[in-house]
């Protein structure tokens, strides 16, 4: 993967925006093709079965099987006559394999697999704390990461190790055994559950004779894949540069000089010393792209503020919908404002924040944005590139934390995103849990998790169980107009009245008098400075209460006795 490059010529200039992208994509090993793919068990195919003995024959790896029950008790006989500190000894030697990963094509012609060329993956990936299913899970979700950015899986393995090898990450024994999995299986790439550090990802790449990307790398690349905007593809791009530059040593990178020692003469003095290498080159027109493109996404932020300052200067309440990626956040949103957002099976499909109106069921306006999805350990890079995206969530009212309630880990996809909520500072907001998915859900999750979090709804977005209630809920959190004004609105300024309505004001009683119209309501605080003009006080508002008081008894006496009336005919 290093080439070698010729020396740089006091001539030549710096690398264009197209060598600078190439480079680019090779850190960041982009796919060359991305492809929706099908999962296939296992255990049906040729390559687990076959190569079981010759791929792990060392006595330090072993398969996990396919099924929990037959692992555990596999394990127990095998270490019947061990005490805890052996069999915990013989996990950290052990290469735990994941059942179920393989992504392989059901119904694909050979030819019309040649033509797909997806990227071939094996995971690695270590299991340092909580449980075994914690480590499963997350290496699960790394296969439906690498089938997102069009990779086909072949196998997972989880080693369990205390802490990373500071040389290779999993240690040279397990990168020697990982390395003939490579080459048994066939695949061209390894893909680790982790973010590597640069000299990890080289004496790994070294040893397993394929390029290795980790976790970051594979999320930067999905996100470059998704993203629409002009916006988006420019913080994207700036999460890329940023992962890159510590990264740049050894992706061909070399020590000739550019303008160095005689090849200087001619410019004169000040212009000699020791040249410039490559990476340094590359580094500086890295940091000159960076600088650039957070100029360029500064000056898309007023046209956001300015929506954000429209809503707030008219007080409409604002609800964002935050949650772990592909929990069905669009899906929600478009049951609740027929948005008609894209709604696609597939991590990380809405990057671009959508804002659209919605009621409460009893008439009360708000805003409701669909924000770019969360996952365990959200490159930093993307957090700081996307903070004017999740600035949605940080101004909001209340936060719909939408929950995948059919995913074996809810709890943990829950700390994932109050994680991210936390970076924002956003914590302090109102969060109410929606529990989606609930058709797909096991009922004794459901259960569980109505325990653990009090402020919760169940819904499914795909049936449309559980939304009015959730619309109910929403209506209940989100702030209400709590200032009561009494106002005389002259005929003449009818427009009023209408905007009372637009501002979301509760209006609990109108009368038409003689000077106007009266107006009882509730309203925001602001709204009321707004018609501070109309406000009726002090004895005038006595005086008309009265007025009013007599009129409304005069006209229910007169109802009351023609009721008397007519029900005195009837008989």
């Amino acid at each position: 993967m290093n080439s070698k490059n010729t020396p740089v010529s006091d001539t030549e200039k710096l690398p264009s925006d197209e060598q600078l992208r190439r480079t680019v994509d090779r850190v960041l090993g982009r796919s060359q093709a991305a492809a929706s793919v099908t999962t296939y068990d296992a255990a049906g195919t040729a390559h687990h079965s076959d190569n079981s003995s010759s791929t792990h024959g060392s006595r330090n790896s072993r398969r996990v099987l396919d099924t929990r029950a037959r692992e555990i008790s596999d394990v127990q006989r095998e270490h019947s006559e061990y005490d805890g500190d052996q069999e915990d000894l013989a996990e950290r030697r052990a290469l735990r394999r994941i059942a179920n990963l393989s992504t392989e094509l059901e119904d694909v012609t050979e030819v019309e697999y040649r033509q797909l060329r997806l990227e071939r993956v094996v995971l690695a990936g270590l299991w340092t704390e909580g449980t075994v299913e914690d480590a499963e899970n997350s290496l699960r979700e790394l296969a439906a990461l690498a089938e997102t950015a069009g990779s086909e899986v072949l196998d997972g393995l989880v080693q369990r190790r205390l802490k990373p090898d500071p040389g290779t990450f999993l240690g040279s024994g397990k990168a020697l055994e990982l390395k003939d999995i490579v080459e048994a299986t066939g695949a061209d790439t390894v893909i680790v559950d982790s973010e590597l550090a640069p000299s990890q990802r080289r004496a790994l790449e070294d040893i397993v004779k394929v390029k290795v990307i980790d976790r970051t790398a594979l999320i930067l690349d999905i996100f470059a894949q998704h993203a629409k905007s002009r916006e988006g593809k420019a913080q994207v791009e700036l999460a890329q540069l940023e992962y890159m530059l510590p990264r740049l040593r050894g992706w061909g990178a070399s020590l000739s000089r550019q303008a160095g020692g005689r090849a200087a003469a001619g410019e004169g003095i000040g212009s000699r010393g020791p040249g410039e290498t490559k990476i340094e080159m590359d580094r500086r027109r890295l940091r000159a792209r960076m600088a650039k493109l957070k100029r360029e996404i500064a000056a898309m932020a007023p046209a956001r503020e300015t929506k954000r300052l429209n809503r707030r200067r008219n007080r409409v309440p604002s609800v964002a919908i935050a949650g772990y990626t592909n929990a069905g956040k669009s899906s929600l949103l478009n049951r609740l404002t027929d948005a008609g957002v894209l709604v696609e099976n597939a991590l990380f499909a809405t990057l671009d924040p959508t804002v659209r109106k919605a009621q409460t069921p009893d008439g009360i306006g708000y805003t409701l944005s669909d924000t770019v999805g969360f996952v365990r350990s959200l490159p930093t890079q993307l957090v700081e590139a996307f903070r004017s995206t999740l600035e949605e969530v940080a101004d909001a009212d209340v936060i719909l934390h939408v929950v995948d309630a059919s995913h074996p880990d809810p709890e943990g996809q829950i700390r994932a995103v109050r994680e991210v909520i936390a970076e924002v500072d956003a914590r302090h907001i109102p969060e109410i849990i929606v529990l989606n998915k609930a058709d797909a859900a096991d009922p004794f999750v459901l259960e569980r998790m109505r325990q653990r979090e009090p402020e919760h709804v169940i819904v499914s977005a795909r049936t449309g169980e559980g939304i009015e209630e959730l619309k109910q809920k929403i209506a209940d959190t989100i702030p209400r107009p709590s200032i009561e004004v009494k106002l005389l609105i002259p005929y003449s300024h009818g427009e009023i009245i209408s905007r009372l309505h637009e501002w979301d004001a509760e209006i609990k009683s109108t009368d038409f008098v003689s000077d106007g119209t009266f107006v009882v309501a509730l309203v925001r605080e602001d709204v009321a400075s707004e018609l501070s003009e109309y406000v009726l006080e002090g004895d005038l508002l006595e005086v008309l209460e009265e007025e009013l008081a007599e009129a409304h008894a005069l006209a229910e006496a007169t109802a009351s006795v023609s009721e008397q009336s007519s029900t005195a005919e009837a008989l």
